[in-house]
C-alpha cells in the first residue's frame, strides 16, 4: 500500500545512529545519506526516510501518530527496543510484551526516537 514513509528529524546524524541500530536488529542495511542530507533505508517492500523539515521549522512528532516496523520474532522486537534505548531512544507506552485485541495476540515494543517520533516493533503471534 505504501511506497515510503518519511519522518522529520532535527539531527539527521543522531537519528541515523538510532535507526541504523534498531533497523540493524531487524536485518536491514545502514541508512544512505543523499545529496540533500536526507537518510534513506531501502527494503524490498518500501523505503523509510529521515529528513529535516522543508519549511525550516523544528521536526516534531504527530500527536496520535505511530510508525510500526514488522518484527519476525518477539526476540527481534526486544533487541530492537534495547538497541533503541542504547542509542538515544526512550521507552514509551507499556514495556515490550504481548497484547490481546480484536486482531488476536501481538507482541509490541514502543519507543520515542531522538526527535520524539513514536515508533513500534510489532510481531503477530500465531
Amino acid at each position: 500500500m505504501f511506497s515510503h514513509v518519511m519522518i522529520g528529524a532535527n539531527d539527521i546524524q543522531e537519528s541515523k545512529v538510532f535507526y541504523d541500530a534498531i533497523l540493524g536488529e531487524m536485518g536491514y542495511e545502514a541508512g544512505v545519506i543523499d545529496d540533500k542530507g536526507r537518510c534513506f533505508y531501502f527494503t524490498d517492500s518500501g523505503v523509510f526516510a529521515l529528513s529535516k523539515p522543508i519549511d525550516g521549522k523544528p521536526a516534531c512528532h504527530g500527536n496520535g501518530t505511530t510508525i510500526g516496523f514488522a518484527a519476525k520474532t518477539p526476540a527481534i522486537a526486544d533487541a530492537w527496543h534495547a538497541a533503541g534505548v542504547a542509542n538515544g531512544g526512550t521507552t514509551c507506552e507499556d514495556l515490550p510484551g504481548v497484547r490481546e485485541g480484536a486482531i488476536g495476540k501481538i507482541y509490541l515494543a514502543y519507543l520515542r526516537d531522538p526527535s520524539d517520533n513514536k515508533i513500534c516493533a510489532l510481531h503477530r503471534i500465531g
